[in-house]
């Protein structure tokens, strides 16, 4: 495991010396709740776009979230986000597919923050994709099915919160921004956000990397 500052520059050649010719890469960004992976994310598939030229994609966990229907019947709702309410088999499954060098266009669901659920067929990784951007929480979790998810990762970089105190407010805001009145979202916060933030923090020296971000 290597910790590095948020050098831009430093991340995006790491990413980049992942592509490879005979296949699809996958680097893997885990890290708490609020702590900034889809950010990361998006900037380094950005950065990345253009010297690549259609052979980066990015597909993230949180479109393999179980639809609150099925999270209700399982009578997991209250505590959506832990990592029972994900498929997380059909995510690996996903990932292997897209790593085995499909021939046709793979698609993967996306989650609609508005509509606080996942939405099928909704992200298309072309059989061009040479490098894959995924991130969420539970990537290097030991309970299964988790670790199959791990085996379809080339690395795992950890984004880690320096300020920590701002990435609880981080989350408050996105809950309040996507419907939840201030009380209910500090109370799902302290519910679901933080012991789930601890168990994914119990990870971090799994990781191939560690990247703080303020």
């Amino acid at each position: 495991m290597r910790v590095i500052e948020p050098d831009e520059a430093i991340l995006v050649e790491r990413a980049r010396a992942l592509v490879s010719k005979d296949g699809c890469r996958v680097l893997g960004i885990a890290g708490p709740p609020g702590a900034g992976k889809t950010t990361l994310a998006v900037h380094l598939l950005d950065r990345l776009r253009p010297d690549l030229d259609g052979a980066v994609a990015y597909v993230p966990m949180d479109g393999f979230h179980l639809a609150d229907a099925a999270l209700a019947q399982l009578g997991r709702l209250d505590r959506k986000g832990a990592p029972d309410t994900f498929d997380a088999a059909g995510y690996a499954a996903l990932l292997a597919r897209i790593r085995s060098g499909a021939d046709d266009t793979v698609w993967a669901p996306a989650f609609a923050r508005d509509l606080e659920q996942p939405l099928a067929g909704s992200i298309g990784v072309s059989p061009a994709v040479r490098l894959l951007l995924t991130e969420g929480n539970y990537l290097l979790d030991a309970e299964r099915p988790w670790p199959s998810v791990r085996e379809q990762l080339d690395q795992v970089w950890y984004l880690d919160a320096v300020d920590d105190a701002q990435r609880v407010r981080r989350l408050l805001a996105r809950h309040e921004r996507f419907g939840k009145p201030p009380e209910a979202a500090r109370a799902w916060v302290e519910r679901v956000d933080v012991p789930n933030a601890a168990r994914v923090a119990a990870t971090r020296e799994l990781a191939d990397l560690v990247v703080w971000m303020d």
